[in-house]
Parts: C-alpha cells; structure tokens; sequence
C-alpha cells in the first residue's frame, strides 16, 4: 500500500470512529442512561443493606417512579412538539376532585365519573392548545394561567358543594367498579403468591397473612407507567406522527410548508398530556381513597425536569420517550433512596436543582454538536 493511500485509510478509519462517538453523543438518551448509572450505583453502595433493593423497597421507589413516569411521558412529547404545559400539577389535582365529587357527592357510577373527567381535562388540554395556536401566545404563559384556574377551581369547587377541600369515601363506592379496578387493581398476584412460597420474595413472618408476600402484586399505576412509555416510544420512533411531532418541534414554519398539520400535532399533544395528568390522578384517588385540592403540586415542574434529564431540549424537536422514562426513574429511586440511606428528605430538592443545571449543560452541549454551532 502506498504513503498516500495508507494515510487515506487511516483519515477513513478516524472518520469512522468519530462518526460513532457523535452518534453516541447526540442520543437524548444519553443523560438518562448515565445518569440512572450513577444513581443505582450510588445506592447500591450506601443503601443497600438497608433493604431499598428487597422486594419491598424495590416495589416503593418503582411506584414513585411510576407515577413520574405517566406524567413524563404526556410532557415529553409536547415538549418535543415545541411546547410546555404548566398545568400538569394543577389538572392532576382538578381531575382527582372532579371524580371525588361525582361519584362520591353526586353519587355517579364511578366509570361514568371516570369517563366524564377524562372527556373534561381531554378537553381543557385541547383548549389549552387552541389557545397557544389561534394567539400566538407562549404556552408558556396559557398553561400557566389555567394553572391558577384549575387550582382556584379545585379548592372553590368543594368549598361550595360540601364546604371542606378533601373528599373521601372513593374506595367504598368504587368497590366492585368495572372501570376502576384498572387504576387500583394489581396483576401478576399469583406469580408472587408462588415466589413467596418458594422464598425467592419476603413474606409475613406472624399474624392473619402469615406465609403471605409482602408485595403481592404489581399495581395498576406501574402497569400504566409501562404502557404509556411504550405508547409513547412507538408513536414516536414508528409512526408517521411521530416524525410531524419532531417536525413541529423543530422547525414548525418550514414543518407547515412540508405538509405537516403542525396545528393539530400540538393539540393532540396538548391533550395527551391532559390525559396523562387524568391517568395519574384517577390512580391516585383509587389508591387513597380521596381527593384533596393540594394534590399535583409542582408535578408540572417535575414531569419537565425529567424530560430535561432525559435528553428533551427546551427549544423542541429533539428528545425521547425512554428518555424522559429514564429521568422519571431517576427522581424515583432518588427519593426513595434518600429515605434508605439515611440522608435529610429535603435534599431532594437540592438534587432536582443541580440535576437540571447538569442536564442543561449537557443538552445545550449535545444541540452544539447536532447544529454546528460553537
């Protein structure tokens, strides 16, 4: 081989090479897979005799997890679309009084209850996004407003009908509920019964349910944690739409020009976030049995925080489901896992403050490269 064709090859094979590690680089899963890493191996070194990695400490911070991920899942995909929803928080605690109120007060089959709410935060999603696209306005500061109606309602609401803000009794008039039973339900109870008996999970030593798996199921919040990201990753990697979706994230004039219904992608994705902020706040009143206004409290702040963390960017058109699924997990396992290791709960926090500067960088960072840009 010749000096010159030597060197070509050797031009070629650097090329190659760098053409990998860009490619590594630029996955929006990237942050996510790292930092999920970092935080199970933190854990695993100063918790795990602590019992955060038994069956019952992995069932805790996996329905913490959970319930980030539903509201991840909604907020990502707008996100990727090019838009934000600050009602999140707010609608999870306007859809959870909604059903309190008609089944309990109202005295309604709690599935129509059910179906009734999700029809009304579906609809108030759309006209959050009808909103954003007839005025030109940042949905930003749409969602944001209707984060203070659907608050104020949330609290006036029960005032007016039963003069207190927490409204129990969901359990008692959902027993038995065709509809509700697949938002507090749990699956996969016989596969435990029998781990239990083979000593593979803990179970009751003493009383009525000895013998018995302490976790004895899992519940119908992680089923639909895993369903939506699946949903989600599908509809976004496989589908047409989710191509109109990165599409109308990244550049929506030109997106228009191309054919894409940029007005009805957001939306939809408007509304899918609303139905995710329902699925979230139906398992929670099933799961404690009422509903109380101060529920979804910055939820909103943390469904964007762990997009962020899985690789979104703020300015759209770049991010991924499993991403944002990565970044839910990571909250989960670190507030729970704060509890084990012994370290003030209120560090959280903190952690969520310095885990999105780090994400930040990092996206701003990984958009660079993608771009060009220095």
């Amino acid at each position: 081989m010749s000096d010159s064709a030597q060197l070509n090859h050797t031009t070629d094979e650097r090329i190659k090479e760098f053409s990998k590690l860009r490619k590594a680089l630029i996955r929006p899963e990237l942050g996510g897979i790292v930092g999920t890493v970092a935080v199970f191996t933190f854990f695993l070194l100063f918790a795990y005799d602590s019992g955060m990695f038994n069956s019952r400490g992995i069932m805790n911070w996996s329905i913490v997890s959970a319930q980030f991920v539903i509201i991840a899942v909604g907020a990502g995909l707008l996100m990727i679309a090019g838009e934000f929803d600050l009602s999140v928080g707010s609608m999870i605690g306007f859809a959870g009084m909604m059903i309190a109120i008609f089944s309990v007060t109202l005295e309604w089959p709690v599935w129509v209850a059910i179906l009734v709410t999700f029809a009304m935060c579906l609809g108030i999603g759309a006209l959050n996004g009808f909103i954003v696209i007839r005025t030109g306005l940042p949905s930003f500061i749409v969602t944001l407003a209707f984060l203070f109606i659907l608050r104020g309602l949330t609290i006036f609401l029960p005032q007016v009908i039963v003069r207190k803000t927490i409204i129990g009794g969901v359990k008692d008039v959902a027993e038995g509920d065709w509809l509700a039973v697949l938002f507090d339900g749990k699956i996969l109870t016989g596969l435990f019964s029998w781990l239990g008996e083979e000593g593979l999970i803990a179970t009751f030593e003493r009383g009525t349910r000895a013998g018995q798996p302490i976790v004895s199921g899992v519940p119908m919040l992680i089923v639909w944690a895993i369903v939506l990201m699946l949903f989600g990753h599908f509809l976004l990697t496989r589908t047409q739409f989710g191509n109109w979706i990165f599409a109308a994230g990244g550049d929506a004039e030109a997106a228009r020009n191309s054919g894409v219904p940029v007005n009805k992608v957001k939306v939809l994705m408007f509304m899918m976030t609303a139905f995710c902020a329902a699925v979230f706040a139906t398992c929670q009143v099933m799961e404690f049995g009422s509903a109380g206004a101060d529920r979804g409290l910055l939820k909103e702040f943390e469904a964007i925080i762990a997009v962020v963390i899985g690789g979104a960017l703020l300015t759209g058109g770049y991010g991924s489901v499993i991403g944002a699924a990565l970044g839910a997990l990571i909250f989960g396992v670190v507030q729970q896992g704060l509890f084990f290791a012994n370290v003030e709960s209120s560090l959280f926090r903190v952690f969520l403050g310095v885990i999105l500067l780090f994400a930040v960088i990092l996206n701003t960072y990984i958009r660079r490269i993608i771009t060009g840009e220095r």
